[in-house]
């Protein structure tokens, strides 16, 4: 797959909860971190947001969870395009202990690039474009996770 960097972090005490391990919250919080340096790596991230006033706002997200995770845990999250089209990406993410590569936790998001102007949905410049379409081209070649397109629900 396409050279997208990995966000590594370490679970810090203030994400431990009552049980004794990482607060569903946070999950969601190292997934945005993970999210900072996708966009960064599609070129539509802070940077961007300063010299375009354009941004990414979150439409719709999905995690799952399937193994908690306790204080010092070191973790690789890494992410993937699904699909894009003029104003929109959809990616994933999948967050993994960084020594074993046993998945934790899973996340999926629909993102609407925005002109803060308005603000209102303006499609991407032609570089983003670009970008978009190359990774997504090599992304395709690689078969969906699981995870993607799950809706909550108990299956019966």
């Amino acid at each position: 797959m396409a050279a997208l960097p990995t966000l590594e972090i370490a679970v810090r005490p203030e994400w431990i909860d009552y049980n004794g391990h990482t607060n569903m919250a946070y999950y969601v919080v190292m997934f945005d971190k993970a999210t900072d340096v996708l966009f960064d790596a599609i070129g539509c991230g802070q940077a961007y947001r300063r010299e375009a006033n354009h941004t990414m706002y979150a439409m719709e997200s999905h995690v799952t969870y399937g193994r908690e995770t306790k204080l010092g845990d070191r973790l690789s999250v890494t992410c993937r395009l699904i699909d894009a089209d003029a104003k929109r990406f959809h990616f994933f993410c999948r967050m993994a202990m960084a020594d074993s590569d046993t998945q934790v936790a899973t996340f999926e998001m629909l993102a609407l690039h925005v002109d803060l102007a308005g603000p209102h949905a303006v499609p991407f410049p032609p570089a983003i474009q670009g970008r978009l379409g190359a990774l997504l081209a090599e992304h395709r070649t690689f078969p969906l996770p699981p995870e993607v397109g799950r809706k909550v629900g108990i299956r019966r």
